[in-house]
């Protein structure tokens, strides 16, 4: 799904372009297991644009997608359909010198970057956080002199509050606590002057009290180097904090493909895919009263397996509004409202949705209804 006619959008290139993107692994039994290896779809179909200075937090269960679309948005997973472009070339054709390439792989690399949700396994316990830091800049800057690289890192470690920032460089990471972990990977990621970073559960593993500290240091620093944000969270408050103070979009996933995407106080207050609702509903803090009813609003708890997703609407097997034409029918992108976007068929009030028998709880008819589908 893209939102191009945001008028902040309106008249501007992507910075990265994401068209009918798929990524499926295909996952042996095991050694001596020669069937054929099942294919779980991680990502299935997704369309996003991302711009300049734009935040896109994405949410969804565990299991549906979201890390690996992170992912392959900047470049590290390799999707296995569809197209990834990073300012109109595309990120693999570069990566693999195809064609007429435009802009270098290595130059697209340096300007998407990430945030891991645990940065102490991605800091070297070995090294020093000044070797740390020093190290993409000697990679990627070789220009620079050594004193030019330690006064760089030295007030990018005052940038984000870690001060005297001597005495922080001169540590291990052992030596620092989990949000200040955080802080040096936010460094290093910003010392490649970066276009979008990848925030991967970036702030799921700081306590609740260092959340939102850490978030609206993450949103001072966009807006100082005028980067992007790709944003992963289970936590749909956290999204929403995010998303809203930035002036981004929350986009929902589902078991591999992006089933709603708008302005966070439209997917938050105005939701219209059932499996937003649920998120909502399962998020206390952000139901209107404050206190979400006891009965959510799902058929089904279990989530299907990936490795498998049902037929048509991959929700209808939850979804307390599924009919039977969801199981036999894809539905497409609708525009409920300006820059809000979803895939239900609810939205169509001319659609056959309205006339097809609604899928009960009773497992006999549920069961006839499948068998009609396979037919």
């Amino acid at each position: 799904m893209s939102v191009d006619t945001h008028p902040d959008y309106e008249g501007r290139d992507p910075l990265v372009s994401l068209e009918d993107v798929e990524v499926h692994f295909e996952e042996s039994s095991g050694l001596f297991d020669f069937s054929e290896p099942e294919v779980v779809r991680a990502v299935d179909g997704v369309d996003l644009d991302i711009f300049e200075q734009d935040v896109v937090a994405l949410v969804g269960e565990s299991g549906c997608g979201k890390t690996t679309l992170g992912k392959t948005t900047i470049g590290l997973q390799r999707p296995t359909g569809g197209s990834v472009s990073y300012r109109g070339q595309d990120i693999w054709d570069a990566k693999d010198g195809k064609g007429d390439v435009e802009i270098p792989y290595k130059d697209i690399r340096s300007s998407l970057q990430i945030i891991h949700q645990d940065p102490g396994s991605s800091l070297n316990p070995n090294r020093r956080v000044m070797k740390i830091l020093e190290a993409p800049l000697k990679r990627w800057q070789s220009q620079m002199s050594a004193g030019d690289r330690r006064g760089q890192v030295l007030s990018m470690l005052e940038e984000v509050g870690m001060t005297p920032p001597d005495d922080y460089a001169g540590r291990y990471p052992h030596q620092l606590s989990g949000g200040e972990k955080q802080r040096v990977a936010l460094v290093r990621a910003l010392l490649m002057d970066p276009d979008l970073i990848l925030a991967d559960e970036a702030v799921s593993a700081l306590d609740v009290s260092l959340r939102v500290e850490m978030m609206d240091l993450m949103l001072d620093l966009q807006e100082k180097f005028d980067t992007s944000f790709v944003f992963v969270s289970h936590d749909l408050s956290n999204a929403r904090y995010f998303a809203a103070h930035s002036g981004g979009r929350i986009g929902v996933m589902y078991l591999g493909e992006l089933v709603e995407i708008g302005p966070a106080e439209k997917i938050i207050n105005n939701p219209q895919h059932p499996y937003t609702k649920v998120l909502r509903w399962a998020t206390p803090d952000l139901t209107p009263d404050g206190a979400s009813s006891d009965k959510p609003p799902v058929r089904k708890i279990d989530i299907p397996d990936p490795k498998n997703p049902p037929p048509g609407c991959r929700f209808h097997t939850r979804c307390p509004e599924a009919r039977q034409v969801c199981m036999e029918q894809t539905p497409p992108e609708y525009t409920t409202e300006e820059f809000h976007e979803t895939k239900c068929f609810r939205e169509d009030d001319s659609h056959e949705y309205w006339s097809s028998p609604q899928i009960t709880d009773d497992e006999n008819e549920a069961d006839q209804l499948y068998s009609e589908a396979d037919d």
